[in-house]
């Protein structure tokens, strides 16, 4: 097994001049290039089975570039520079090497030096000693000593421990040139900063002495993570599990005598600004940079008391786990890169004071004259650039004031209907046959009476009318030379005007204004519009999108109107809503209604963005005052997206273009949206003007230049910050890309699959992932983030269906996720190729939701029944069957239940259709299978399992007609198997066909594994009816009789007869929970567990074999999917045709039944378990593959326990084996694969290639590389 992908928790960041970041991840160092665009990039793994926490470059080059190019055969012409890094982690330390080609600084690579030095205690800093030995290294060790490394030897020289024995949370050592100049500052389990060196001449200590602390810095009231120090200020910054960080006054530290600073160092600053522990601290010329768990880097300033100067935040949940600033400032610029626990790496440019203080300024105060309270402000200005320095304000008395270049004047000044209220807005509009843009203003007031008005010639205003009521609200919607008007009235009629500027025969602006057909909206108690956009479909046709104050969103249509003669004072009737979403976004109101590429997007103040579109209709969904004219059309709700937690009130979506991305290396579409504070935004600007208390106030003088300010980028994106708990794969898509082929002395170019994997995980952080892995080169791409849980994601499945139109090779699939709160989810999954950046690209389409305490509430005698537990979670699903209108899941659940729903795509609906309590306690997992018989009659098999230990098999064959039919009775076990002792984490099952000689049926085989650890493999035999009595297979005896009481054999010839055969049990086959067990060909099983192992075992009728094991680098393994590298036609398409693929799929009224796919063994399951593949290429990093000692098995069986024989093919199968061309069955039914797909998921994932025949070429290679050196203390001779 290889490790081809990997995403970890980042533990260890480090610059080096400023020209490269250096990062660890679980064992592999990677490296990139800060110059360079694309950004260069390299990875190595370093450390085998340990995390990097440290990566430490050496001072200077001992080798010249000749000397090491000569060793290495490079050429002369090309001599690379290389600089040499100590990385430790763990109890391992190894030296590695970048070599850097002069010539072309984007090619750059790892190289390794020497073995991997193995210590006897973990080491939590390492440095290099400049002086006359640069091989040497001072290392500081968890037991509070010291430790010199000559890594070139591969021995200790000399060590050194404190007198006091304590275990140390992070130390940090302060050297020079030599051992005896060494000082160690460490942070021990009592709370306290100890300082103390390791060598003192004056008192003759040898090599069996402890040494004293000198000082001891007290006032944390956690353990302390992290200890950095300014030689420069002579300052110490500790970062606790007090959520505090603390600035020290300690001194000169380390030189010649080993130098312990002042005698009473002093806490000069305590820093309370993290909301949970702080992991990382470290210090520049005036700043303190901390992280912590609540995922925020928080710049400090020291001098100025300490105060918060910047807070960054960019990651995911779980916290920032390293950090690391850079040494020089250039440009007044200084990079910042943090680490999370989302395996993100985000890179910030934290700029000088000017920045700085920028964000901490203090507000302008306008100073507004009296002329009233202001109420409402405005932008005003003309063209693309707006002026910063020009806004309106409306105030109580209905005056409209002025404001620019720094002055105040009232230019309009309205009846006193206009006083104490009035709604006011303004828009830039191009005047009509001229280049000349002027600001319009528009002002209403509670008599249904309005005024429009040029802002630079108010006395060229329009009055206007708007009915007897006041008027609510007033918005304008643009295009080219016109713009429109829409003003909220009483009775809910939105009457709308088309505004156009002209120039006169004298210059003089003229403001011509008709009317339109207004709207009516829908009857609520708030009836008022809150947000608009026009689409102009057709010559003749315009779409309107409204939201209104209730959080509805409307769609109206009108005939488009030219000729200002054809306008009619309310001669034509109101025009109706085609569509409403009634109250989609809550009770609040919407906000904002935006257009892109034929798409919609809403906000409102439920804190939500809607993804809609506008499609036809079928006949029986029109609403009954549309004309028989138009087409049905109809708002679809293709996603509902939270921006993030905290923003409860979204005031607009932006659409970002990629030409204006702040990150020019990732051209991609963004959204932004902002909060909203009663405040005015200028587009492209970042200063804001807004009204408080009476007084107009801005975030800085207006008439500066403000712009964009350099934010952060991602070096590398996160996936989840916290636990991932489910996985499960939709397939594999790509092209075929041209790429030079160096290896042939020809040249020319080589056609290459370009191949990604699809992956949809779930966790604890309450979301669902939606990435393309990239085996080659192992890249993580985060196409899609769904965020609608409210809970934890427990488990997550895809039904791959072929599309409606297969010319477009659309990846398709129904997504399906379930989790705590009793709530699931379901999508439509529409996975493209993007043939510019030949990556895949994503669309996700809501389908519907499920909530058990909703549905609770809807029942009419809800009184009668008991309320189901709101902390009731689904922790599994299965699916049942899949049909052209509906798919049957299975799920288990909590509360002891097992459910069984339908989902129906073409109604958005999910419907529970019975529920049983058998197990009475928690079921953990589901699983099914199919049988065929021999009149080609399929039944289906449900397998339940719960914390007792026990397995129960359903028959659910013919659900389907009986839930068409009204029957919604669950039926009753057929069979109970006992397996384990506590609960049952995972079950696995495959089947196997009779033949006549075996007395027909079927063996089902189920593999379990449990909280115990065990993994048991239970054989069923199963008679169809009409064949006969069940028993008599191929070797099986029957179970003794003391387990004869928990059979169920049926005797009605017209069911299924069931018959436990035989169970086999590793008792330990892992050393904690087993966590996730899967099938990766029939008899070839997967087992993880949180013991960090990925074990392979081969089910045979000899018993289980133990194949072989890998420790994996994901921590907390929780799920785990695997898959078979067959043979598969990789899909393409290109993005632009998602949208309209889609609203083909969904117009479509009927879709091909999607039947489970079958091997060669006669067994079926779940596509994600039996879809076949395609073979990849090799990867860049390989893991040695290392194998565990044999097992003990456990046969429950009547037959002797047999020893290990070879099989057909002359493999012998014991715990062994380490060579994974496995048989399954004697009779020629194999489980042999070439290639498979291991995919493990926790803190992290990571994605595995399992393959038949190792390469000793490539053994030999990672032999050499990841061999290991015990490294002790050498005594020096008297």
């Amino acid at each position: 097994m290889e490790t081809l992908a990997l995403v970890a928790p980042i533990t260890s960041l480090e610059f080096f001049e400023d020209k490269f970041l250096l990062t660890g991840e679980g064992p592999v160092l990677s490296a990139y290039s800060l110059h360079c665009s694309p950004k260069g990039f390299t990875s190595l793994s370093v450390l085998q089975h340990q995390r990097i926490h440290g990566i430490r470059p050496r001072s200077q080059c001992v080798k010249s570039a000749q000397s090491s190019a000569s060793q290495h055969g490079l050429r002369s012409g090309s001599e690379p520079s290389f600089h040499d890094f100590a990385v430790f982690g763990g109890k391992a330390l190894r030296v590695v090497r970048l070599h850097v080609d002069i010539q072309n600084v984007e090619n750059f690579h790892f190289e390794i030096l020497g073995p991997l030095l193995e210590l006897q205690d973990w080491v939590l800093d390492a440095r290099w000693l400049s002086g006359s030995s640069p091989s040497q290294l001072c290392v500081a060790v968890a037991h509070n000593g010291a430790l010199l490394v000559d890594v070139a030897a591969g021995h200790v020289v000399t060590q050194r421990f404190c007198l006091e024995g304590c275990l140390l949370y992070s130390a940090l050592l302060v050297v020079h040139e030599f051992w005896a100049e060494t000082v160690l500052v460490g942070g021990t389990v009592f709370n306290q900063l100890i300082v103390w060196k390791t060598e003192n001449k004056d008192e003759g200590w040898d090599s069996g002495h402890k040494a004293p602390v000198e000082r001891r810095l007290l006032g944390h009231t956690g353990v302390i993570f992290s200890v950095a120090y300014l030689q420069e200020e002579g300052f110490l910054a500790s970062a606790s599990d007090d959520r505090s960080v603390r600035l020290w006054g300690v001194g000169a530290l380390g030189g010649p005598g080993g130098k312990c600073g002042d005698v009473n160092p002093a806490c000069l600053r305590v820093l309370y600004g993290h909301q949970a522990r702080v992991f990382s601290v470290r210090l520049s010329p005036g700043r303190v940079f901390s992280a912590g768990e609540d995922g925020a880097c928080v710049v400090w300033d020291w001098n100025e008391g300490g105060k918060v100067m910047r807070t960054l935040k960019g990651h995911r949940a779980g916290g920032v786990r390293a950090l690391a600033v850079s040494e020089k400032v250039v440009d007044n610029r200084r990079w910042v890169a943090t680490g999370g626990a989302d395996g993100g790496v985000r890179l910030w440019n934290v700029e000088g004071g000017q920045e700085e203080a920028a964000v901490t300024t203090e507000l302008t105060d306008l100073k507004f004259p009296q002329l009233g309270l202001p109420k409402i402000v405005c932008m005003v200005g003309g063209g693309e650039n707006p002026s910063w320095s020009q806004f309106v304000v409306c105030t109580d008395r209905g005056s409209v004031c002025l404001y620019s270049d720094g002055t105040w004047e009232t230019i309009w000044q309205g009846t006193a209907e206009f006083q104490s209220y009035c709604v006011m807005e303004t828009v830039n509009v191009c005047v009509k046959d001229s280049a000349a843009t002027v600001s319009l203003c528009a002002v209403g007031n509670i008599s249904g009476s309005l005024e429009i008005f040029p802002v630079s010639c108010p006395r060229s205003g329009v009055r206007l009318s708007g009915g007897s009521g006041k008027i609510q609200s007033l918005h304008f919607q643009k295009e080219k030379e016109r713009v429109y008007l829409l003003a909220s009235g009483a009775e809910g009629l939105v009457h709308r005007w088309c505004v156009e500027v002209r120039k006169s025969e004298s210059c003089s602006l003229v403001v011509s204004v008709w009317r339109l057909p207004p709207f009516l909206l829908p009857q609520c108690a708030k009836r008022w519009l809150t947000a608009a956009v026009r689409l102009q479909t057709s010559s003749k046709k315009v779409l309107w999108v409204c939201g209104d104050r209730r959080g509805s969103l409307l769609l109206f249509q009108e005939n488009m109107r030219l000729d200002e003669d054809q306008s009619r004072e309310m001669l034509d009737p109101p025009l109706q809503p085609l569509s409403c979403l009634f109250g989609v976004h809550g009770k609040h109101g919407v906000t904002s209604v935006c257009e892109y590429q034929g798409l919609f997007y809403s906000t409102g103040k439920d804190g939500c963005v809607r993804v809609f579109r506008v499609h036809q209709s079928k006949p029986e969904e029109r609403l009954e005052n549309a004309s028989e004219v138009n087409i049905g059309l109809k708002l679809d709700v293709l996603r509902v997206q939270r921006a993030c937690k905290g923003m409860e009130w979204l005031e607009r979506a932006l659409i970002l273009e990629s030409a204006v991305c702040l990150d020019e290396e990732d051209h991609r579409e963004m959204t932004l949206v902002f909060e909203k504070q009663n405040v005015g935004v200028w587009p492209g600007y970042g200063a804001l003007v807004f009204i408080k208390q009476g007084a107009v106030l801005t975030s800085q003088p207006p008439g500066e230049a403000v712009g964009a300010k350099a934010g952060a980028r991602d070096l590398r994106e996160g996936v989840h910050g916290r636990g991932i708990w489910c996985v499960c794969r939709v397939g594999r898509i790509g092209n075929v890309v041209q790429t030079k082929n160096t290896e042939n002395e020809g040249g020319g170019n080589e056609k290459r699959k370009s191949l990604w994997e699809i992956i949809v995980t779930g966790g604890e952080d309450t979301s669902l992932a939606v990435l393309a892995v990239h085996p080659p080169s192992g890249a993580v791409r985060v196409l899609s983030l769904i965020t609608d849980h409210i809970s934890g994601v427990r488990t997550v499945t895809a039904v791959r269906r072929p599309h409606s139109n297969s010319g477009n090779q659309l990846l398709s699939a129904l997504l399906v996720s379930a989790g705590g709160r009793a709530q699931i989810q379901s999508y439509r999954l529409l996975v493209g190729w993007n043939g510019q950046t030949l990556t895949p690209s994503c669309q996700v389409i809501q389908v519907g939701g499920h909530r058990l305490d909703e549905q609770w509430e809807r029942r009419k005698n809800r009184h009668k029944t008991v309320k189901m537990d709101p902390e009731t979670r689904y922790v599994s699903l299965a699916v049942v069957e899949e049909s052209s209108d509906h798919v049957l899941l299975a799920l288990s659940c909590s509360d002891g239940a097992v459910r069984l729903f339908s989902v129906t795509e073409s109604k958005n609906q999910i419907d529970l259709l019975w529920e049983t309590f058998h197990h009475q306690r928690c079921v953990l997992s589901v699983a099914t299978c199919s049988l065929e018989g021999v009149k080609d009659d399929r039944s289906k098999l449900l397998f339940s399992a719960a914390t007792d230990g026990k397995i129960a098999v359903w028959h659910l064959t013919g659900v389907s007609s009986d839930i068409s039919s009204g029957a919604t009775n669950p039926p009753a076990p057929c069979l109970n198997i006992p397996a384990h002792q506590s609960g049952v984490n995972s079950l696995v099952v495959w089947v196997e066909k009779l033949g006549r000689e075996g007395g027909g049926g079927c063996l089902v085989t189920v593999a379990s594994g449990g909280d115990d650890g065990q993994l048991t493999v239970s054989t069923i035999k199963v008679q169809f009816p009409g064949n006969g009595k069940a028993g008599g297979s191929r070797g099986f005896s029957e179970i003794s009789d003391c387990q004869s009481s928990v059979e169920a054999l049926l005797t009605d010839q017209r069911e299924l007869q069931l018959h436990l055969l035989s169970q086999r049990r590793i008792p330990l086959a892992h050393a904690a929970p087993l966590t996730a067990l899967k099938l990766l060909s029939p008899g070839l099983l997967v087992s993880t567990s949180s013991d960090q192992r990925v074990c392979l075992w081969k089910v045979s009728d000899v018993g289980i074999g133990h194949s072989g094991a890998l420790c994996s680098h994901v921590a907390d393994a929780a799920a785990m999917a695997v898959w078979e590298g067959e043979e598969e036609e990789a899909i393409s398409t290109t993005g632009s045709e998602l949208v309209n693929a889609l609203c083909r799929e969904q117009e479509s009224q009927t879709q091909s039944e999607t039947k489970t796919e079958e091997t060669e063994g006669g067994w079926s399951s779940d596509g994600e378990e039996a879809a076949g593949e395609q073979e990849l290429r090799q990867p860049a990093v390989a893991v040695k593959e290392t194998v565990d000692p044999v097992c003990k098995e456990e046969d429950t069986t009547d037959h002797s326990k047999s020893e290990p024989q070879p099989d057909s093919s002359g493999e012998t199968v014991n715990g062994t084996n380490g060579k994974l061309c496995l048989k399954a069955f004697p009779d020629g039914q194999t489980g042999i694969i070439n290639e498979g797909w291991v995919l493990v998921c926790g803190q992290g994932l990571q994605l595995l290639r399992v393959r038949s025949a190792e390469m000793d070429a490539w053994r030999e290679k990672r032999e050499k590389s990841n061999c290991s050196v015990k490294v002790t203390l050498q005594k020096q001779q008297t």
